[in-house]
């Protein structure tokens, strides 16, 4: 089992960033595909998803389940819960299983850490945080991975929410880090060089109006509960680069591309593959840029296989946390 612990870490982010950008590559390309996941909802906005994926190129797949209970924070339990599965596509067998949560946390920083590699100068070091959740953390760690991160401002919903989010960066961050806690949105975002926004909105009301964002910031939207749900002002994408993990999950999901679209302010041929801007097929020179995020079951297959092989290489078959014995002679393997 990979847990959340062994999860951690600069060097294992950096893998999973590395691996996520081989494979939007072969995504643009054509070369894969990430089917879309299954959604039942039961009780009171209680959801279950069911999201499988392979890559061909590695020789993998995957299957996440994961759980969403609004009711469980108040709980004093995680919102998110989840385990995925990693098989080997040659054998059938798998090879190992991972945490969902911690996983799902990694690859959403993880992915938007690859664009702001692309679409940044390597030595910004200026970072504006919308929200304070477990989605914030992660933008933080990836984001400070691979940009020498030297400001930090935060504003969440609640000041107490920002400032907890205030204390955990001072206390994990690669470097000495100034972190100021921000009444608005627009006070943490003005001038910023890199802007992330995870928040939990589930409205069409922008969280981030478009003539707060600096001419030629990067900026990445990964949050909102609801397909119409809008972090960042529409507006902006008129004269941005956006850039989108997939054009077809992106029209399903992303509410700012959905009201861009609707208003007349790009067209669908606007929009940039993550896996071209990596290919060096998208130019961003001195321009705004934005990052859409939905999430791709493929984007699990992809942070999972980095992880696995990043911390599981000394241990793999020796029974170690990401061993996944086979059946003993004698033992049934089920009828799946």
């Amino acid at each position: 089992m990979v847990r959340a612990a062994d999860m951690a870490g600069t060097r294992r982010m950096l893998r999973v960033i590395d691996v996520l950008g081989e494979m939007f590559v072969d995504l643009a390309a054509g070369r894969t595909r990430s089917p879309a996941r299954t959604v039942v909802e039961h009780g009171d906005r209680r959801v279950l998803l069911v999201s499988p994926a392979v890559w061909e190129q590695r020789a993998v797949g995957s299957v996440k389940i994961t759980t969403l209970t609004p009711d469980n924070p108040v709980r004093g339990l995680p919102l998110i819960h989840g385990i995925v599965a990693l098989t080997d596509l040659e054998t059938g067998q798998i090879t190992a299983l991972l945490d969902g949560a911690e996983l799902t946390a990694v690859r959403t920083g993880a992915v938007a850490a690859l664009a702001t590699r692309w679409c940044t100068p390597d030595d910004a070091d200026d970072l504006a945080v919308i929200g304070a959740g477990v989605q914030a953390r992660a933008l933080v760690r990836a984001v400070t991975a691979v940009r020498p991160i030297r400001t930090v401002r935060v504003h969440s919903r609640t000041r107490a929410g920002a400032e907890k989010l205030a204390d955990w960066i001072r206390d994990t961050a690669p470097r000495p880090v100034r972190v100021q806690v921000c009444d608005t949105a627009r006070d943490a975002v003005t001038d910023a060089a890199i802007i992330c926004t995870a928040t939990s909105t589930d409205d069409g009301t922008p969280v981030v109006e478009a003539d707060w964002v600096a001419p030629g910031a990067h900026v990445n939207v990964i949050g909102g509960t609801h397909p119409d749900a809008v972090e960042l002002a529409p507006a902006l994408l008129a004269d941005a680069v956006t850039v989108v993990e997939d054009r077809t999950a992106a029209l399903d999901g992303a509410g700012e591309i959905r009201a861009a679209l609707a208003d007349g302010l790009i067209k669908v041929e606007d929009l940039r593959d993550l896996g071209d801007l990596v290919n060096g097929e998208v130019d961003v020179t001195g321009r705004t840029t934005v990052l859409r995020t939905v999430g791709m079951a493929i984007e699990d297959t992809a942070a999972a296989v980095a992880l696995f092989e990043e911390c599981g290489t000394a241990e793999r078959g020796t029974g170690g946390p990401t061993a996944v014995p086979p059946p003993q002679e004698g033992e049934s393997d089920g009828h799946a």
